[in-house]
């Protein structure tokens, strides 16, 4: 039984040391990755930023071009939080800001869900929107 154990252990070693030393590296890798997910220059650049919620945006509808059907979006509107610089917020208008639905490629349909994507200008940051998606209602080609 003491033969086994020591052929367990010392059998290799230095390859099992070896082994042991690149598991530790990779795990030391992964864990500084996680958590450096907030780099240095985000952290400074987020103490000079604000957030702002616009209300009312509408939802645009976006099909190919050869689509003649109508779509209708519910809701028609939707709440955007987005976060920037002041000096860039203060500039902001809402109809800088779009919520578009992407409908190309939707062959045949009648009601369906749809996620939202957001678009900014540059500098500002899109955050959230409520809701994140909306109903589509598809009616039929003419």
């Amino acid at each position: 039984m003491i033969n086994l154990l020591r052929n367990l252990l010392l059998r290799d070693f230095w390859l099992k040391l070896f082994s042991l030393a690149l598991a530790v590296l990779i795990w030391l890798t992964v864990s500084f990755a996680i958590r450096k997910e907030v780099s240095p220059v985000t952290v400074l650049a987020a103490t000079h930023t604000e957030e702002r919620t616009y209300y009312n945006i509408p939802v645009k509808v976006m099909s190919s071009a050869s689509d003649v059907r109508t779509f209708k979006v519910n809701p028609t509107e939707v709440r955007i939080t987005v976060r920037g610089e002041p000096r860039l917020l203060e500039g902001l208008q809402p109809d800088d800001i779009r919520a578009v639905v992407d409908l190309t490629g939707i062959e045949s349909a009648r009601a369906l869900s749809k996620r939202i994507e957001v678009t900014t200008p540059a500098g500002i940051t899109f955050v959230q929107v409520f809701p994140d998606q909306v109903e589509v209602i598809v009616q039929p080609k003419h």
